[in-house]
Order: C-alpha cells, then sequence, then structure tokens
C-alpha cells in the first residue's frame, strides 16, 4: 500500500457514513412530518403547504442535535477505533506520514493496513438507513389513515342518521320541476355538516340556512314559495330560459310551505325545526335541605351531572352566605368555579369539595347555592337553590322562646339540654377523673339518657319498659270481665273473655304523621347516644345528643302557627258618585270578548266534524258548508304551523275536501282526527260568572230608577 491509501480508505468511508445518516434524517423528517401535516390539515383544517415549514423545522432540530457532517477525518479515526476492535486503537496511525512513527508504530501500521481489507464499514449505516426507511413507510401509513378520519366521522355520522332516520313521507313533485336539491346548512355551533337531500320535507337545527334550487323541464313566468300561508316569497330565475331557480332561508320556526308555478300550488311540504335546549343540570349530591350538626365537618362534596345536545361552554357555583340574625343579617355572594375545561363537551360529570370554614362561615350561617350553566350557544339555565346551614350551638342551648306558643313536653326538651350540659362537663373533667370515676358518670348519663328516650317513647304508644314481655296479670279489664255472668249469644263477650285487646301503639298518639316521624327520628338519635354514654365514648355520643336538641326545637316550632298581620290599601271612594246607579261608564272586560271567540271557534269546529261525519254517504257539500271548511281551513292552518307534523296531512286532506266535487272518505278520516285533537287542546279554564242568574230583573230595576230621575 502506498503511504496515501489509508488516508484515501478514511476520507471515503467518512463520505460514505455521512450521507447514508443524511439520508436516514431525511426519512425520518418525512415521517414526522407526514403525520404532523396531515393532523394539521384533515383535523385541524389548515393548507396543504404547511408540510414544507413543518419539514424544515424538523430537518434543522435534528441536524442541530447531531452535526455529524462537521466531524473531521481525525474525529472519524476515533470513531471507528471504537465500532470495529480489529483496529486496535490504531486508526490514526493511517493519517500519519510513515516517516515520522517509530519503529513499532510503523510495524502496527502495516498489521491495521492488511486487516482494513477485511472491514465491511457500510453495514452498521446500511442497518441504519433501512431502519429510517421503515419509520418512513409506518409514517405514510399514518398519514393515510389520519387522512381518512373525516371520512369516517362523516360515515357515523350517516350511519347514525340511517339509525336514526327521517321518516320518509310521500311527496308529490310538481309536473313542472324535472330535478331539485335541497340543502341543510346546521349553525357552525352544532358541529353538524352541511347535508342535501332530495324531499321537499325539512328537518333542520334552529337557525338552519337551508337552500332551494330547482330545476323546470319548461320556460316558467312566475315562481313563489308561500310559507304558512302568510309569507310569499317571488322567486328570480338563474339563467335566461327561466328554467334555474334558486331560494336560501335561515328557518327559526316550524311550519309548512308549498311552491306556486305559474299560478298553480303544490302540495304543503312540512318543516320541523329541531330546537337548541339549554344545558340539563341535575345535582346527585347534596340534598335539598343539608343541615350540618355539631361534630360533623363543616364540609360538603357537590356532584353533579351535564348534558347538552350541541355542547356544554361553562358552569359555575353561585353562593350566597347570610349571617346574622333579624336585621342585622348580611349577605355574602361569591362565584365558585370548577377548575375544569369543558371543551364543548356534551356530557360531562362535575364534583366539588366546598369547606364552608374557607368561605367565611360560622355556625348559625347559612349558604344559599345554585348551578349556572351555558352551552355553546350562549343559551343559560340554572338548577333549583339548595341550602346548607350550620347548627349553632350556642341558640341550641338557649331557653329562648319556651314560654310562648304551645309547647310540646318542655320539660323533657329542657332534660335533654341537661344531658348534652352535663357530657360537655365531664369531657372537661376527664383528665382529673380516674377511669372508674369516668366509666361511672359516662355509664349514669346513658341511664338518663335511656329514661329520656322511654318517657318521649310514650308520646308515640310505646310500652313501658317494664311492661315489655310481661304477662299482664295486674289488668283489671280482665278480672271484671271474668266476675261478669256471661250472657248468652253475646259474642263479643264471649270474644272479649279470651282476646286482649290493646290500642295500636302507631294509632294512640295525637301527633300528626309528620311530627310522629320527626319523634321516631329523636328516639333514634337519643338511642345513638346512649350506645356511646353507655360503652364510655362521650365524645362520639355529643354529635348524636345535639341532633336530638335540634329535632326537637324543630318540632317545638313547627307545633306554632303564626299569622302576619297585614293592611289592605284601597281606593278611596268618591262619596257623590256614590247610590247614583250610574252604569254607562262601566265596560265589558276583554276577557269576555277572547272568551266568546274561543267559544265561536268551539262551535264551530264542532259543527265541522259534525258535517263532515254527516258527508261519509258520499252526499256532496254545499256553498253553505264550504264557507263553514273555509273557517275551519283557517284554524288548521294556524294549528299546523305551529306543529306540521300533526295538522299538515290533514290541512292537505281538508283542502282536497272543500275543492274537489269527489269525496274520498281517507280524507274525511283524517280531517276528523285533526279537529278532534284540536277540540281537545282547548284546555277549559274557570270563567268567572259575569252575571247572577236573575241579572235581567236587576237590570231592569236599575234603569227604570235612571229613567225616573231624569
Amino acid at each position: 500500500m502506498s503511504k496515501t491509501e489509508g488516508q484515501i480508505w478514511i476520507h471515503r468511508l467518512r463520505k460514505k457514513w455521512i450521507t447514508l445518516y443524511l439520508l436516514r434524517l431525511l426519512a425520518v423528517s418525512l415521517a414526522m412530518a407526514l403525520v404532523i401535516s396531515a393532523l394539521l390539515v384533515h383535523v385541524l383544517h389548515l393548507a396543504a403547504w404547511y408540510f414544507v415549514i413543518v419539514l424544515a423545522i424538523i430537518l434543522i432540530i435534528l441536524l442541530v442535535a447531531k452535526p455529524i457532517w462537521k466531524s473531521s477525518d481525525s474525529d472519524f479515526s476515533r470513531f471507528i477505533n471504537h465500532q470495529y476492535p480489529e483496529l486496535e486503537e490504531s486508526a490514526d496511525l493511517l493519517l500519519q506520514h510513515p516517516e515520522g512513527l517509530s519503529m513499532l508504530q510503523k510495524l502496527q501500521l502495516a498489521k491495521i493496513e492488511k486487516v482494513i481489507h477485511t472491514i465491511n464499514p457500510e453495514k452498521e449505516p446500511l442497518r441504519k438507513l433501512y431502519i429510517g426507511l421503515a419509520i418512513l413507510l409506518a409514517g405514510l401509513l399514518i398519514s393515510f389513515g389520519i387522512t381518512k378520519i373525516p371520512q369516517i366521522h362523516k360515515a357515523h355520522q350517516v350511519a347514525s342518521a340511517n339509525q336514526n332516520p327521517v321518516p320518509i313521507i310521500k311527496e308529490k313533485v310538481p309536473a313542472e320541476v324535472s330535478a331539485f336539491d335541497v340543502t341543510i346548512i346546521p349553525p357552525a355551533y352544532t358541529g353538524k355538516p352541511e347535508r342535501k337531500q332530495k324531499q321537499f320535507t325539512i328537518k333542520a337545527e334552529t337557525g338552519a340556512r337551508v337552500i332551494w334550487q330547482f330545476d323546470t323541464n319548461i320556460s316558467l313566468k312566475t315562481m313563489k314559495i308561500i310559507f304558512n300561508d302568510k309569507e310569499t316569497i317571488v322567486l328570480k330565475p338563474q339563467n335566461r330560459e327561466a328554467t334555474k331557480w334558486t331560494f336560501a332561508k335561515t328557518i327559526e320556526k316550524s311550519g309548512f310551505y308549498q311552491l306556486e308555478i305559474d299560478g298553480r300550488r303544490s302540495d304543503l311540504y312540512q318543516m320541523e325545526v329541531i330546537p337548541d335546549l339549554p344545558v340539563n343540570i341535575k345535582i346527585i349530591q347534596p340534598k335539598q335541605r343539608t343541615t350540618i350538626d355539631i361534630g360533623q365537618p363543616q364540609k360538603f362534596n357537590l356532584k353533579l351531572n351535564l348534558s347538552d345536545d350541541y355542547g356544554i361552554n361553562d358552569a359555575f357555583i353561585s353562593a350566597t352566605m347570610a349571617s346574622g340574625k333579624g336585621e342585622g343579617v348580611s349577605f355574602t355572594e361569591k362565584k365558585l368555579s370548577f377548575n375544569t375545561s369543558f371543551n364543548n363537551q356534551k356530557h360531562i360529570a362535575l364534583g366539588k369539595e366546598i369547606d364552608l370554614k374557607s368561605l367565611g362561615m360560622k355556625p348559625g350561617d347559612e349558604l344559599y347555592f345554585f348551578i349556572k350553566a351555558m352551552d355553546n350557544h350562549g343559551q343559560s339555565s340554572r338548577s333549583d337553590v339548595y341550602f346548607v346551614s350550620i347548627v349553632d350551638t350556642t341558640e341550641l342551648m338557649s331557653m329562648a322562646g319556651m314560654t310562648n306558643g304551645v309547647n310540646l313536653v318542655p320539660e323533657y326538651f329542657r332534660s335533654e339540654r341537661q344531658i348534652i350540659i352535663d357530657t360537655e362537663k365531664l369531657l372537661k373533667e376527664q383528665s382529673g377523673l380516674s377511669a372508674e370515676a369516668f366509666k361511672t358518670r359516662s355509664n349514669e348519663l346513658g341511664i338518663d339518657q335511656k329514661l329520656l328516650r322511654l318517657r318521649y317513647g310514650q308520646f308515640l304508644g310505646e310500652e313501658n319498659e317494664t311492661e315489655i314481655g310481661g304477662d299482664h296479670d295486674d289488668h283489671d279489664e280482665h278480672a271484671e270481665h271474668a266476675a261478669e255472668p256471661e250472657k248468652f249469644g253475646d259474642v263479643t263477650a264471649i270474644m272479649d273473655k279470651y282476646a286482649h285487646k290493646h290500642d295500636i301503639a302507631e294509632d294512640a298518639t295525637f301527633f300528626e304523621p309528620e311530627m310522629k316521624a320527626q319523634l321516631k327520628a329523636v328516639l333514634t338519635e337519643m338511642w345513638n347516644a346512649e350506645l356511646r354514654l353507655r360503652t364510655y365514648k362521650p365524645q362520639e355520643a355529643l354529635p348524636y345528643e345535639y341532633k336530638a336538641l335540634r329535632l326537637l326545637k324543630d318540632l317545638q316550632q313547627k307545633s306554632r302557627a303564626y299569622v302576619a298581620k297585614t293592611t289592605v290599601k284601597t281606593a278611596s271612594l268618591k262619596p257623590e258618585k256614590r247610590l247614583s246607579g250610574e252604569l254607562d261608564k262601566i265596560m265589558q272586560p276583554v276577557q269576555k270578548m277572547l272568551a266568546e271567540r274561543k267559544e265561536q271557534r268551539m262551535v264551530q269546529l264542532k259543527a265541522s266534524l259534525a258535517l263532515l261525519e254527516s258527508r261519509k254517504s258520499g252526499k256532496k257539500f254545499t256553498e253553505g258548508d264550504r264557507f263553514l271548511l273555509s273557517d275551519t281551513e283557517k284554524y288548521m292552518i294556524g294549528a299546523a304551523a305551529d306543529n306540521p307534523t300533526t295538522y299538515l296531512n290533514a290541512l292537505t286532506s281538508l283542502r282536497r275536501l272543500s275543492g274537489n266535487t269527489r269525496l274520498q272518505v281517507s280524507d274525511i278520516d283524517i280531517a276528523q282526527k285533526a279537529i278532534q285533537k284540536m277540540i281537545k287542546g282547548e284546555t277549559a279554564s274557570p270563567q268567572i260568572q259575569s252575571a247572577l242568574p236573575a241579572s235581567a230583573l236587576y237590570q231592569n230595576y236599575f234603569n227604570n230608577l235612571n229613567k225616573a230621575g231624569r
């Protein structure tokens, strides 16, 4: 080998490595750019030229991250020393002149010059290049899949529409119309795509843009669209031959329309609007009225579900805190957020823990809150108001109101208060008492709670503990019955001898069911307090004692009746107008006129119903009959404009009956069913009687007085 062969070998090898590395880098960059650009174009709907920018950015980042093209031959010699062990860390000798080498270096140079012919240095970079090409292939497949996402989404929407298809109504297309298209463009906030149909019947979202396009087989003079028999739109031809017509309209409410071609009207076509409903709010937790008793954490968890037909934009909690009493009450309003992003989701479950202490609430305060939510169209809705209150121990332990109103066993009420005082006293003195003394006092409090519970149980008809399970030998009524002589044939006396009759416990009270249920709740809380006092846990018994006291005090308040004093301000009477009998200034109320119109409408509908029934035999309508049907048609037009699904076919049938000489029984049946629905839809409202039965006699009397005075 000449002295420059080693240098040429390393120089060529470095160029091959750099070239293969750049090719691999380009393949990886293309794969990443294809995937990112596909997302930008087909998901975010950006322009396709963004691919060039993305590719350039990725290439620059990768080239800067590992600048292999800046490496020199000496750098590459160190690299191949680590890459190929057979070179024995001596590749740098190939770059040096033999004259400057020592004897050992010349021997090593001669050794590695023989080895380099057996090395295949291109194997490793080629393997990495194949990996880069595999990544490029995967990027192509992924980007191709992303391009199909809109088509898949559209196919899914079509499949959903096919699962709930709009019922196909058999329509009669005017003979002059050779082809037509109806394009429905929903509002952007709905997220629904534009759709076309070959059907005049329209079912569209509120605020949708509807475009009609007609092709006629002949040149027309005029073409009109009539909406709800009220609004008439004259169309302009789109070509000189007057065979292409188009019209666009934003639909806000349901109704019907028809075409008028050169004076001839088509059938009626239905327009149904899908309303955009506000957000539905369902609060799962807490209950509408929540009371936080003593010993419970002053916080609660709020859980709710929101749902909307197109998307939820925002929701928050509007909270109002009430503090103080009487004239010193103050209110503080706060807006609490859920700290979540809604992203126009249609369904979302929300939760939040509300700490009442952090809101500045203290015992005796109340919190009123409701949820307010907005959809992506700006509509807002709110829930019912919920109440959360913290029990005030100071108010609960006070004796205020004990001497006023009707009391339910106030001495027992004071006894429960005394048990609470003794329990708190025991807890304060616990550190200075022995374990035996503490248990004894706790057990004695449990006995007091038991006696109080039994005394309250008597108000629910419960028997004393001494009578439960006894054999009732001390019942005098049985001894009296035993001493009486038997009456022959008296079945009741015979039954009384062997039967043991008592009043039913549930019926042996004079309380209402609601008060009885609250008394049972009081007994439950007393039992829980007694259980913990008997097991030497007075700290755990205290919340149950306070809750029993609160329930008793609420029960006491319910037993009172309060009627507020009210004043009524009336207009002062004019003395000169009294007893004059002048009635000429008194006018009839408007409500009577409206009632008369409704009554007239009802009479005409019933008359039309009877007329149609009489014409089922085939008898033709007279001119008077057609006049009655025309009035009925006016009423049905209004009903069809409000509810085209129910009344549009009936309106078409009624018009055929009015115009044709040959009657169809099917048209009569359809019209009759619709008229019956219109009659049933008129809800009867109570009316004030305008006059007494003998009002005519009174009217004549006052008229005669008026004449005599003149």
